[in-house]
């Protein structure tokens, strides 16, 4: 019993960090919000059904992760945003690096998320 006990509060402390992360990753477009979200979605989902519903339900989150969950999509506006916002930060970080190689690593990292969100389909026309 205190096994699943302690199993449940590391959940719900693991979701909680990685949804801070994941809203600090609305505005620091260097750290994967979506991935974050639904590491966060997961773990709630094993240890609070309350929580998991507040983030589904979440009128900010709530709709990007119940259409990622369900469908699988993502709206065209939120991959452009995604997108607009990556590379201009990358952009900065890239330039302010003195190292050639971190410089390398930042660029293959944003260029491998680009392809990511690229490939996710696109939710319907309404």
């Amino acid at each position: 019993m205190l096994k699943l006990e302690l199993k449940k509060y590391l959940l719900i402390t693991l979701g909680t960090i990685t949804l801070a992360l994941g809203v600090v990753g609305v505005f620091l477009p260097i750290l994967p919000t979506t991935p974050l979200l639904l590491v966060t979605a997961f773990c709630y989902l094993r240890s609070s059904r309350a929580l998991y519903s507040w983030l589904i339900n979440h009128r900010l989150f709530g709709r990007y992760l119940q259409d990622y969950l369900e469908r699988r999509t993502v709206p065209r506006k939120a991959k452009a945003l995604a997108l607009g916002t990556l590379w201009p930060s990358l952009l900065v970080t890239m330039f302010i690096i003195p190292l050639s190689p971190v410089r390398l690593l930042v660029g293959l990292i944003g260029l491998a998320v680009s392809v990511y969100i690229l490939r996710l389909r696109e939710e319907a026309a309404a």
